[in-house]
């Protein structure tokens, strides 16, 4: 969500990618490298940003598929005017990833939000006042177990 205990942020995340390449007892890399003990650092931030090297269209990844995110932008119900119309306006989008772990974001509503989801219980009933933002996750496990995690904001 943006929050970070460090200080001073790098420019890249070259340490962190020499630290996932290096075992702290050894200087012998984890993964082959090009360049003999010397890396460059725009290479090895290329090998990470780039893409994974792995196949994961299988069916032992569906667990990487199932992940979804949910984020509630914006959900308001109130009653307004004399008459007590009720307004109602939610922004609601839906991210998941594909095949080999491509994230994209698309429109959802209100009514997606899975059942575990807390916060809009009563929305479209008679007319509560609600305001609601929220991030949502949920996914199943490798096992098929689902879980899920819910921030409100």
């Amino acid at each position: 969500m943006g929050a970070s205990y460090e200080n001073d942020r790098l420019q890249n995340n070259a340490g962190g990618i020499f630290e996932a390449l290096y075992r702290t007892d050894s200087r012998r890399p984890l993964q082959s490298l090009p360049v003999d003990n010397l890396v460059p650092t725009d290479l090895a931030l290329r090998l990470v940003q780039d893409r994974a090297d792995i196949d994961i269209s299988g069916p032992e990844f569906n667990f990487v598929r199932s992940i979804r995110v949910f984020d509630v932008r914006y959900a308001r119900q109130h009653e307004s005017g004399r008459d007590g119309d009720c307004n109602r306006s939610a922004t609601v989008v839906l991210g998941t990833y594909g095949t080999q772990g491509d994230f994209s974001w698309q429109r959802s509503s209100t009514t997606a939000l899975p059942e575990a989801h807390v916060g809009l219980e009563r929305w479209g009933e008679h007319c509560p006042g609600i305001y609601h933002r929220s991030v949502f996750v949920d996914w199943r496990d490798y096992d098929g177990n689902y879980g899920f995690e819910q921030v409100n904001y």
